[in-house]
């Protein structure tokens, strides 16, 4: 080989050297810092078909963006069948959900009910069955289904509890969404609890999660008996009947972030457990009062104000 060409070599050799070594040595300045990569703070934010879950989901949003994550939404998604098979596949990466519907969907024989037992039973089917699926800290705030009527319904058949309803079956034309029909804790569980047998041919599936439509159905006579959440505004402002429900056919229903384990980190976990901490049952109240009654605030706005107001648009820690 030549002399210049021996020169050139070693000169190549040197630099390429070098250059790994500082690649090596050099902190990448768009890493979180705690580990976690670019890619790790990308998130893609789905919610359920229902303005809960929207607002809520808006909420972990501003909040993981105020602590530098990308963050980009996809709500409305549908309900469970939907969106859970979307956070396994990787077209979203974080949702909210409530931590007993979860569990069921994820094990139809779980029995768990209280939120404790909940809890524990939902950590452990996400780690030994779904490791795909990884779990935030529920959050206090609880939004459970339930069977409600209006006050003329709950007087004229002197209800008071969902066994209530057993002796007037042929009567019920009851309004869910549709995966009620046929969910344990739906159409199967009152018969099975309670003995309260709806037809199907009385069974109207209105697809908007006890939303509006729903309510509006009850209101009208349409339906006279309805699956809504606990936390919804439309309760108290119809004057409705929230039917109690001593044998627990709804299990415990705590607010729960949902994430892919692929995009987990401390930082993340951290920033979710501070927003679950703060969202209390009275919250959740709160939030769908100002999106779904009178103010008809937009879930993105109302879930701005929040997180300012409880001081989660600043960086945690």
């Amino acid at each position: 080989m030549k002399t210049s060409a021996r020169r050139w070599l070693a000169a190549v050799t040197v630099t390429v050297a070098l250059t790994a070594v500082a690649c090596g040595d050099e902190e990448d300045p768009l890493s979180s810092g705690d580990g976690s990569s670019t890619e790790a703070n990308s998130l893609v934010i789905g919610s359920a078909n229902f303005p809960e879950s929207e607002t809520v989901a808006d909420v972990y949003a501003e909040a993981l963006r105020a602590n530098g994550f990308d963050v980009s939404t996809k709500l409305n998604l549908g309900s469970r069948e939907v969106y859970i098979p979307a956070l396994m596949d990787g077209s979203i990466d974080l949702i909210p959900d409530y931590t007993g519907n979860l569990l069921l969907y994820l094990d139809n024989d779980a029995t768990a009910k209280s939120a404790d037992e909940v809890t524990a039973a939902l950590t452990g089917t996400t780690q030994l069955v779904h490791p795909e699926l990884a779990l935030g800290t529920p959050a206090p705030g609880e939004d459970k289904d339930a069977v409600v009527v209006t006050r003329e319904t709950a007087d004229k058949w002197q209800l008071e509890s969902i066994a209530d309803l057993a002796p007037h079956s042929a009567e019920i034309t009851f309004g869910a969404p549709a995966e009620f029909g046929s969910r344990p804790v739906g159409l199967p569980g009152l018969a099975a609890n309670y003995g309260v047998n709806v037809s199907p041919a009385n069974f109207v599936p209105i697809a908007d999660g006890g939303g509006p439509a729903t309510v509006e159905a009850l209101r009208s006579g349409r339906i006279n008996a309805a699956d809504i959440f606990t936390t919804s505004p439309a309760l108290e402002q119809n004057n409705f009947v929230v039917l109690a429900d001593p044998l627990n056919n709804f299990p415990a229903q705590n607010v729960v972030p949902v994430m892919r384990s692929a995009k987990q980190s401390d930082k993340l976990r951290a920033v979710l457990d501070a927003v679950s901490a703060k969202l209390t049952t009275d919250a959740l109240i709160s939030l769908n009062e100002n999106v779904s009654g009178d103010a008809k605030i937009e879930p993105e706005q109302a879930a701005k104000d929040w997180v300012a107001e409880q001081g989660l648009d600043q960086p945690i820690g």
